[in-house]
């Protein structure tokens, strides 16, 4: 028998690396940062269109490459990162694999610009698709400039499975976020379409923060810092009361490198616990230095996954020292039984000496005296102006007797007597006794949760929650699609913060939200200014609906319009809906159970599943019988 075990071609074998290595373009841009940031260059560029479909670039101004490390970069296992095995736990660059550009070269068109400081020329290569079309000396500045173009021109499969460009692009924000977080010392620059989205000048690890997520996440921040034998720790967390419903600004970097890690995630929410609503988020920003020995970063091709020696100590270190700055910092609310802040002396009164009171009394002054100023002349004190002028006190007229109070009662007691009272009451009614019907109670809440509702063959159980979800949906949907909702005006304009991410999904959902109600007075780099909402929302749950809505929009905004509006009433239904443990009237409760049953598909919820139950009397006679 033939053997039929052969070797694979290098152009097939960097296909099936690429598979792992580039899942989307988001993952081009990782690596190609992440080989700018190894090169030690200063400054950075990013340059995409189409959402890194048509190009990714990346520009530095780092040390370059010669003739021969420019070609041989593009193939497989070639880095010069490390040397040995051993390197592979003391690193201190991003990459060390070897299989990122040429898997990048296997899948896409590659235009390579690279020139050393020294040198007077560098080098110009073009590969498409693992085969080098061109390689020539050329004029170029210091750095390197990789054109990544067409991304998975040969694998149509691929590319077919990409998602729209909004989410790919919310993916390549992601990623360059997470790179110049990690390196504040480094200029980034983003452009997306011909329009700068982001300008991030060399800064502190605050300023880094604050530069990326708006000027008003500076107020949220808590600084965390602690320096121990195992890890170095320092960063920030945000303030309790700042909370979101997604984990979008949740960041671990283990040194300078961003890391997925549930188990110090749950370390940050031990440290929060007591301090948070049901289902918040905290956000935080920590850095952790550790030594490179006692880490192994490679587990998986993106390098976003760690194994620690001691988990357990890391996270003691990390919940203990978040406990403590937000206690340091008056976040988090501190038990001193050994001091009374009653009793602390305020900062104005701290250096100011005590005064005598300067007020004057005349002790010899009796108000009971005929003649005060007669006594207080004989005793040789001054009279008193204001008791002076009190002395024409006039005694009160003499009272009549008791008994002048019951002169003449007994005639009147006389005239009584000879009135005529009725005896009963008059109890009329326009109607007669069996005529009047009393009003039976119709619906009952059980545990704050169902609403039970009598019918004629038994009753009907409705879960409060997801009848309110089906209704509001409905309304939603018909205010969206047959004519626009009333909005009620704000007195004041309501001012809400977001990055730059949410405020590009708010301007695509502006139409769809002003047809639900809302009106949107500015929207601006960092925070939109609404001026209107619906008639349903209350001022306070705003921020909720639209934090609701740009979490379930993660995934990215359906192309079609009626999907779209589809998603805002699901949405906002969800978040508007009266929730499990919520009293309802007897009136509240009715009017749910009228609108429920006027829906189009009252039987389940926006989101499938069942709103109701009935159970007949044959069902109740089944279980109470023996």
């Amino acid at each position: 028998m033939s053997s039929i075990i052969q070797l694979l071609p290098d152009h097939v074998a960097n296909q099936i690396a690429a598979g792992e290595v580039v899942q989307r373009p988001a993952s081009v841009v990782k690596e190609l940062l992440e080989n700018a940031v190894d090169a030690k260059a200063t400054d950075i560029k990013l340059i995409v269109k189409d959402a890194g479909k048509s190009l990714i670039q990346v520009i530095d101004n780092g040390i370059g490459m010669s003739i021969t490390d420019s070609r041989l970069c593009f193939e497989r296992h070639a880095t010069s990162k490390i040397r040995h095995a051993e390197d592979l736990f003391s690193l201190h660059t991003k990459g060390f694999r070897g299989e990122a550009l040429a898997s990048i070269a296997a899948i896409a068109h590659v235009e390579m610009k690279t020139k050393q400081e020294q040198e007077e020329l560098g080098t110009h290569i073009i590969i498409e698709g693992s085969k080098f079309v061109s390689q020539e000396p050329s004029v170029l500045p210091k750095g390197t400039s990789f054109s990544v173009k067409n991304l998975f021109f040969n694998i149509p499969a691929r590319r077919n499975f990409l998602k729209s460009d909004t989410v790919e692009q919310r993916y390549i924000v992601d990623e360059f976020q997470r790179v110049a977080m990690a390196h504040p010392n480094i200029h980034f620059t983003m452009y997306h379409n011909g329009s700068e989205m982001f300008n991030l000048p060399i800064s502190n690890f605050r300023q880094r923060i604050v530069n990326i997520f708006s000027g008003k996440t500076n107020e949220k921040l808590v600084p965390v810092k602690e320096e121990t034998e195992i890890v170095n720790l320092h960063g920030f967390i945000g303030k309790p009361e700042f909370a979101k419903k997604n984990r979008g600004e949740q960041f671990f970097f283990v040194n300078n490198r961003y890391i997925k890690s549930g188990y110090l995630h749950h370390a940050v929410m031990a440290a929060y616990e007591g301090l948070l609503s049901a289902g918040a988020q905290p956000s935080y920003f920590l850095y952790l230095d550790v030594p490179p020995h006692t880490i192994d970063i490679n587990i998986h091709p993106t390098k976003t996954e760690i194994k620690f020696d001691d988990e357990h100590a890391l996270y003691a270190i990390l919940r203990s020292s978040i406990k403590h700055s937000l206690g340091q910092f008056n976040v988090a609310p501190i038990l001193d039984f050994d001091r009374d802040p009653n009793l602390d002396t305020p900062y104005q009164y701290q250096n100011k000496e005590a005064e005598y009171p300067t007020v004057q009394v005349d002790r010899q002054y009796n108000p009971f005296s005929e003649d005060t100023r007669g006594i207080a002349e004989q005793s040789g004190a001054k009279p008193n102006k204001a008791f002076a002028s009190s002395s024409n006190y006039k005694k009160p007229e003499a009272q009549p007797s008791w008994e002048s109070l019951y002169v003449g009662l007994k005639q009147a007691g006389q005239e009584i007597a000879e009135m005529t009272f009725e005896n009963d009451a008059v109890t009329s009614s326009l109607f007669e006794e069996n005529e009047i019907e009393h009003e039976v109670k119709r619906t009952y809440q059980i545990q704050k949760k169902y609403i039970v509702s009598p019918i004629k063959s038994g009753m009907v159980i409705i879960n409060q929650t997801r009848a309110h979800e089906r209704v509001m949906y409905e309304e939603f949907l018909t205010s969206m699609t047959v004519h626009q909702a009333s909005s009620q005006q704000m007195l004041f304009p309501l001012q809400l913060y977001y990055s730059s991410a949410e405020i590009e999904l708010i301007s695509e959902l502006k139409s769809s939200l002003e047809n639900t109600g809302f009106v949107f007075e500015t929207i601006n780099e960092d925070n939109v200014v609404i001026s209107g909402l619906p008639v349903n929302v209350t001022e306070s749950e705003i921020s909720i609906v639209l934090e609701e809505l740009l979490s379930d929009l993660q995934d990215g905004i359906p192309d079609s319009s009626f999907s779209q509006n589809d998603t805002i009433a699901k949405s906002m239904a969800k978040s508007l809906a009266v929730k499990t443990g919520t009293y309802l009237t007897e009136k509240e409760q009715e009017n749910l159970v009228h609108n429920l049953f006027a829906c189009r598909e009252p039987n389940v919820s926006p989101f499938q599943k069942p709103t109701f139950i009935t159970m007949s009397v044959e069902d109740l006679d089944k279980k109470f019988s023996v």
